[in-house]
């Protein structure tokens, strides 16, 4: 059976307000935003914010000790000295930045930005944490 057709045609609203009309006369309930129960967070995410956590608790250590800054250096030297002329640029960036004032070198090791999350996983800083205090930062980031 064909459509009547009218002098005037529905506006897109009054077409809207119709649909929505035949929905609700279903029992179908508009949904206007998505929402869980329980957030899901990315392996990659949870690896991030594992990451940040080391280097938080590497930088109050060096906070601490400052001598500590050194014994980052020398693992530092020791990384570039493997790759002889041509280092990943992500050491020579730390190399760059470990000359700075400590303040600046916390400041952008744990600093939530792409950037920061970046330099990161190559950064000397972990490498100044206990076996214990990294296994108590693993601990806390398991499902």
């Amino acid at each position: 059976m064909p459509k009547r057709r009218t002098a005037k045609a529905s506006s897109s609203a009054e077409r809207v307000r119709r649909h929505r009309a035949r929905r609700r006369a279903a029992g179908l309930r508009a949904v206007t935003r998505w929402h869980s129960q329980t957030p899901i967070w990315s392996d990659h995410r949870v690896v991030e914010a594992r990451s940040l956590a080391l280097h938080a608790l590497a930088a109050r250590r060096i906070a601490a000790e400052p001598r500590l800054l050194e014994r980052a250096r020398a693992t530092l030297k020791r990384w570039l000295e493997r790759y002889g002329e041509q280092p990943p640029a992500a050491l020579r960036e730390w190399q760059d930045l470990l000359e700075r004032p400590w303040q600046e070198v916390a400041t952008k090791a744990t600093e939530l930005s792409e950037d920061a999350a970046r330099l990161r996983q190559s950064s000397p800083l972990g490498t100044l944490l206990s076996p214990a205090e990294r296994r108590r930062v693993y601990d806390a980031f398991r499902a």
